[in-house]
């Protein structure tokens, strides 16, 4: 196994970036992410790539969608409202299908709102704020190794599949440092491999094996045939749904008190769950690592014969809780345990919390 380091997050996360295969970086400072800028900036142009701080998050994204759409494997980060700005290029890249992977290191909202940690950007990346029909994969790590891990992963995944990958890693996380074992780097597809490796993109009228133009674009004004490439970029998201769905599950076997939480809350909850059963009280927790596709599934894990409360716990308003109404289906109420606009609760804020949703039951 790899020896550990000490890495602030937003810093590991650049650096499970580049190490995946990502070579190309376009963005713009904002709190709480803009370390990844500036270690991009740096280390880039050492390892191979190009960095280029846009003008502004609009610019980065159409840069990602042009570099991409040529077989560049980008990276790009942002938070909250800088990701807002991108969304109509990140709907542009899934209906061209052009792959690339993209970070929200989220913060408070709404609006400009503060620059501490927040999950209120569950809706913005699960349903998108981009126009028309699509999905992006989305993963919600709950420490640092299991971003690194899966950001390092995530340029193989969007290639195979065509489309954005996200992740979306609260202010906390980016802030935060933790031992990690970085990953070896992987093989670089050199320039003049990517035509072959990446047939879609556009690298040449001449660089075709067959001889063929290619066309990367989104606008199609026929209705039918809009109609028909809508539906087969379903016919993907479908498969997607079963494929890349993941989650963890926790002591959920006799669990009076059933906890959901993503990212940092989950990890609130773990040490909640211990300060419960010190009271006597077993709680189990699901913890959702794909937030779209959203692990509906594991809710008919629960022992619903013991469980009294499942419990959504969240920074934010209850975005997720819609979401877990959907996997218990009316088997049981669903409560929200939150706090939102850059607060955090204490673990033994959750637990007592916890038990006065339990004792109400009773």
């Amino acid at each position: 196994m790899a020896e550990k380091v000490l890495m602030k997050g937003n810093e590991a996360f650049a650096e499970a970036a580049i190490r995946g295969g990502a070579r190309f970086y376009f963005g713009y400072p904002i709190t709480p992410q803009s370390e990844i800028p500036e270690y991009m900036a740096r280390e880039l142009k050492k390892r191979g790539g190009a960095f280029l701080q846009a003008e502004s998050e609009l610019g980065a994204i159409n840069m990602t969608y042009g570099c991409a759409s040529a077989g560049g494997n980008v990276f790009i980060s942002s938070s909250s409202p800088g990701i807002a700005l991108m969304q109509e290029g990140m709907s542009f890249l899934c209906s061209a299908e052009v792959p690339c992977t993209i970070l929200n290191v989220s913060r408070g909202g709404p609006g400009v709102g503060g620059i501490q940690p927040g999950q209120a950007d569950y809706f913005q990346m699960t349903r998108g704020g981009g126009n028309g029909d699509y999905r992006i994969p989305t993963y919600a790590p709950a420490n640092i190794q299991e971003a690194v891990d899966i950001i390092y992963d995530a340029p193989f995944l969007a290639d195979e599949i065509r489309n954005p990958v996200a992740i979306l890693a609260d202010g906390m996380m980016g802030q935060m440092m933790e031992p990690v074992a970085l990953p070896e780097p992987k093989k670089q597809i050199m320039p003049e491999d990517v035509a072959a490796y990446k047939p879609w993109a556009l690298t040449g009228y001449n660089a075709k094996p067959d001889g063929k133009r290619v066309v990367v674009k989104s606008l199609r004004l026929q209705p039918e045939m809009l109609e028909q490439h809508v539906e087969m970029l379903f016919e993907k998201y479908h498969r997607l749904e079963k494929e890349l769905v993941r989650h963890e599950s926790v002591d959920l076997e006799g669990a009076e008190i059933v906890f959901v939480a993503f990212g940092t809350m989950s990890r609130l909850c773990t040490e909640a769950m211990e300060i419960l059963a010190e009271k006597g009280v077993k709680a189990g927790l699901i913890r959702p690592i794909t937030i779209w596709p959203f692990p509906y599934g594991a809710f008919d894990e629960i022992d619903y014969g013991a469980t009294k409360a499942v419990i959504s716990t969240e920074l934010s308003m209850g975005q997720m809780m819609e979401d877990v109404k959907i996997g218990v289906s009316g088997r049981l109420p669903v409560e929200l345990i939150h706090r939102t606009g850059g607060m955090i609760p204490t673990s033994i804020e959750v637990a007592e919390k916890a038990m006065k949703i339990l004792e109400a039951r009773k």
